[in-house]
């Protein structure tokens, strides 16, 4: 494993490791390599095996390997019997994987992905539809980035289930840092996954390489919002060539987060009208959890039905649902606390609710 560590912080690409591998068969024979070695392989360019060598001589094996153990950071490579299977046939495999907490099993997993300044709407829909794969303990997978990203994992842990946070950087670096709380649950109820080793700092390039690892993970993946030249579409575009069903929320077409979305409608992808309608598309019975909502929900006493019947995705403020009502502000605002308790409403921001 050490070995392996060191040949994956060369600096050399995935493809030219791989070459190395195959040549020597074993990382450690790589370590153990002369110079005259190296030039002997055709597809190495001179700088790339002097950054061979240079690695050799600053990098200490064992005390590198012991840091990272330290660090709390575990790493899988793509010969190792832990590393995923839904990896090994994507084009360009990680050659490693670091995590913290655990990897992602063979489960049935969904992606969860789109804008970063997303509408209420699209946050609403992101967190409803990840509750509901928590619930019914289908992994979501994402980028723990701001926004759509954020509201599916936030979702699913709410939900009980697990979730894996794909990093454009090291595991041992919170980007971006107000998803410090989320990062720290998702290392406790999932996983926080990268290709890239510990201490790398997050720059724009590696975003993009990052996404076919989401997609890689999941047999689904959900875009719920995106503009026109949005990140999310560059995930669609590796969910696609890696043969994965895609599935969007449609929007207003004057909505530009909307544009992304109702383009790839226009390509073939398939539409949520509603999360419970997914569900059941799934390869695995969910309507289990969604009875279960639905009973709390007959549950309610004849006000708190009164006010939830008020509510819908589109925030509204707590006057105008206690002129609707009749209950006046005060009933309303007690009600309103009690629904919050049993989760069947959202406060989106100040004095403003949605419906669960």
């Amino acid at each position: 494993m050490k070995y392996k560590y060191w040949l994956d912080n060369t600096g050399l690409s995935n493809g030219k490791k791989n070459i190395l591998l195959e040549y020597f068969q074993t990382a450690e024979e790589v370590y153990r390599g002369t110079e005259e070695t190296y030039q002997k392989i055709p597809q190495l360019k001179e700088e790339e095996i002097q950054r061979i060598t240079k690695a050799k001589r600053k990098w200490d094996i064992n005390e590198e390997y012991q840091k990272l153990e330290e660090g709390g950071v575990s790493v899988t490579f793509a010969c190792d019997k832990n590393y995923p299977k839904k990896l090994k046939n994507i084009y360009q495999p990680p050659f490693a994987l670091y995590y913290s907490g655990k990897l992602p099993g063979e489960r049935l997993s969904v992606a969860i992905v789109g804008a970063r300044r997303c509408s209420e709407y699209g946050h609403y829909m992101a967190r409803k539809l990840g509750e509901a794969l928590g619930r019914n303990r289908i992994p979501v997978i994402s980028g723990l980035a701001e926004g759509i990203d954020a509201a599916g994992q936030a979702g699913a842990i709410k939900g009980g289930g697990e979730t894996y946070a794909v990093l454009g950087c090291g595991v041992d670096i919170c980007y971006p840092k107000q998803n410090a709380a989320l990062y720290e649950t998702i290392r406790q109820q999932g996983g926080i996954l990268s290709e890239l080793p510990p201490k790398t700092t997050p720059k724009p390039y590696y975003f993009p390489a990052r996404n076919r690892i989401i997609s890689g993970l999941a047999e689904v993946v959900v875009i719920a919002e995106a503009k026109k030249k949005s990140g999310s579409l560059i995930t669609a575009e590796h969910a696609l060539e890696q043969g994965k069903d895609i599935y969007v929320f449609p929007g207003r077409t004057t909505d530009a987060l909307s544009y992304g979305c109702n383009a790839l409608i226009q390509q073939g992808a398939g539409i949520i009208l509603s999360v419970e309608e997914f569900l059941k598309q799934l390869p695995y019975n969910a309507t289990q959890s969604l009875q279960m909502g639905k009973n709390k929900k007959q549950c309610l006493a004849k006000e708190e039905s009164l006010v939830y019947s008020c509510l819908s995705m589109e925030p509204k403020n707590i006057e105008k649902i206690a002129e609707e009502t009749g209950l006046g502000i005060s009933a309303t605002a007690g009600i309103l606390l009690g629904l919050l308790a049993k989760g069947l409403v959202f406060e989106s921001f100040r004095n403003y609710y949605i419906e669960e």
